[in-house]
């Protein structure tokens, strides 16, 4: 997809959100159910996933891990994110690499200790571009792909949570 391509195919929709901000609300949703043993399915957009334990805390290896999962959609909205800043912005890209690392101490989710949080301590996200662009141009298009990249975004500033059990 071209600059002028990918700018006719959002002119629209911009538009008709400057006129009719609630139509920009869209509510996504993603659900799990139990499966056997210590695990859950969730259905994404395209497959059946079935999440385990992590083998940090008990698992096999055999099922997704949540928090792997949470990496990569990271390291996807930030793909895609890239990708659209750059065609946006002309900046040309031969290839691009995005890794999202995450350090975590399992003590916490295992209760082993108090002061180990329950969650990732860091995450470190990493663009390696293939790019004949100038360095103002790669930093402009990092600078644009951090802010407009939803998950990296909320992670950054989490959203207002709520937890409740439906009947």
């Amino acid at each position: 997809m071209d600059t002028d391509t990918l700018k006719a195919m959002q002119a629209p929709l911009k538009e008709r959100y400057k006129q009719e901000p609630e139509r920009a609300l869209v509510t996504l949703k993603a659900q799990s159910r139990i499966s056997e043993g210590i695990a859950c399915r969730l259905e994404t957009g395209k497959a059946l996933v079935e999440a385990g334990l992590h083998p940090a805390t008990g698992g096999t290896g055999a099922q997704a891990c949540s928090g792997d999962m949470l990496l990569e959609a990271l390291a996807a909205c930030a793909g895609v994110t890239l990708r659209a800043v750059s065609t946006a912005i002309g900046v040309s890209l031969r290839d691009a690499t995005v890794t999202a690392e995450g350090l975590l101490d399992f003590r916490g989710t295992l209760g082993v200790s108090k002061e180990a949080p329950v969650g990732f301590r860091e995450i470190r996200l990493a663009f390696h571009l293939d790019t004949d662009a100038s360095d103002e141009q790669v930093q402009t298009l990092l600078k644009l792909t951090e802010r407009y990249c939803v998950v990296l975004q909320t992670l950054k500033n989490p959203p207002q949570f709520t937890v409740t059990r439906e009947p």
